[in-house]
């Protein structure tokens, strides 16, 4: 592949995970407060909830408003997820809950690093390549990239809350663009979803590559197991 000047990442299921399962930081959260779960039947219906909700961005939104529309936006879907499972009235305080489970994803705890992304970051570092993250994710991800010692790998972050437009559209791959003054066709971006990330970023004319993880491959053109497995000729 020939040297890109701008590399873009998406966040989740690309640079870090969840560490065991959602469902099961939230069964964890949850006992706190005196309600057991099984974590499984949570990781299940929260991923429901989770695909049924519409795109995390704020279209003309006050900046200042959008940190409480992502808290509502994101206790939506967990009161959905325990009414679902049947267990919402056996909180006494379910706001006090998912204050504490918010508060728990913007820490390290939940989330791991997967290992080849260090040094494949400080590899394209030194090759010159500017870096940036490209996520659909909400305000908390900047402590979580300063937590997990990613932050300084990368020159911008754009997420879908604070631009109004989430992956697959093109609106937010043109802002993270016209952050570094590059054209499409100088920039790749790497995400592990094939709609909002390869597809996405290739209709804009990005180099779109899928990293599948432990996914199933889609066989498709530019799909790989890890980003060490990405060369640079």
């Amino acid at each position: 592949m020939e040297k890109p000047r701008v590399i873009f990442l998406d966040a989740v299921g690309t640079l870090f995970g969840v560490r065991h399962s959602v469902g099961e930081a939230y069964r964890i959260i949850a006992d706190q407060f005196g309600v057991k779960a099984e974590a499984k039947i949570l990781d299940q219906v929260f991923f429901q909830c989770f695909l049924a909700s519409p795109s995390m961005a704020f279209p003309g939104a006050d900046p200042g408003e959008i940190p409480q529309l992502e808290f509502e936006w994101w206790k939506a879907i967990a009161e959905q997820t325990f009414k679902i499972v049947g267990l919402y009235d056996n909180f006494t305080d379910f706001s006090a809950f998912f204050q504490a489970l918010y508060s728990y994803f913007e820490t390290e705890k939940p989330w791991f690093v997967y290992p080849d992304v260090p040094p494949q970051l400080k590899y394209w570092q030194e090759q010159g390549i500017e870096l940036g993250v490209l996520s659909n994710f909400d305000s908390r991800l900047y402590p979580v990239l300063e937590a997990l010692n990613l932050a300084d790998f990368f020159q911008t972050v754009t997420i879908s809350t604070e631009v109004g437009a989430a992956k697959p559209s093109s609106e937010i791959f043109k802002i993270a663009l016209n952050k570094h003054q590059c054209s499409p066709e100088e920039a790749w971006h790497i995400g592990d979803s094939l709609k909002a990330d390869y597809q996405g970023s290739k209709a804009l004319g990005i180099r779109g590559i899928l990293v599948h993880r432990e996914q199933a491959p889609k066989g498709i053109l530019d799909e790989y197991e890890s980003l060490e497995q990405i060369q640079i000729s």
